[in-house]
């Protein structure tokens, strides 16, 4: 059973307790806790840098209540993710990697240049098409329901939705 549960932006500064306005720009940090990834929003004002153990962290901006309103995507911040991940073993970690790498190709960021077996696991080069460095990414073999899963907790972690 895939386990991520990270909760979407509270809209409230975690150092601060203040609420943070439609607009207004914050960061966001993921981090670790009990093996699994929890979302800290800092305002601006009480952000002193990367706290220690940060797995990840990114600027944003609040959008406004009304509608669903999705943030734009953040290559560079997702591409940043991406290589954190790699040679994570944890097998929660490569299932985060592979949807995260399926985004970066949606977004041109990544190509796709072949597969290859090693043992059971099937291997997924990619080349990134700004650097032109080669990213191996194990395709973790998801169903259909579990990359549904899989996305949405990236989307989440990431303050898409």
């Amino acid at each position: 059973m895939i386990d991520y549960q990270i909760q979407p932006s509270t809209r409230r500064c975690c150092a601060s307790g203040r609420e943070l306005r439609p607009g207004e720009q914050y960061y966001s940090v993921l981090l670790e806790e009990g093996g699994k990834f929890v979302r800290k929003d800092f305002s601006i004002e009480a952000w002193q840098g990367v706290p220690e153990g940060a797995f990840s962290f990114w600027r944003g901006r609040l959008a406004p209540p009304q509608g669903k309103q999705r943030l734009p995507i953040d290559d560079e911040m997702l591409m940043d993710c991406f290589q954190r991940l790699e040679g994570q073993l944890e097998p929660s970690r490569l299932r985060f990697r592979y949807v995260v790498a399926l985004l970066l190709m949606r977004r041109r960021r990544l190509r796709f240049e072949r597969t290859e077996q090693d043992g059971s696991q099937e291997i997924l080069w990619m080349r990134c098409t700004r650097t032109g460095a080669r990213h191996a990414v194990v395709n973790p073999d998801l169903t259909e329901e579990e990359l549904t899963t899989v996305q949405e907790d990236v989307f989440q972690a990431l303050g898409w939705e």
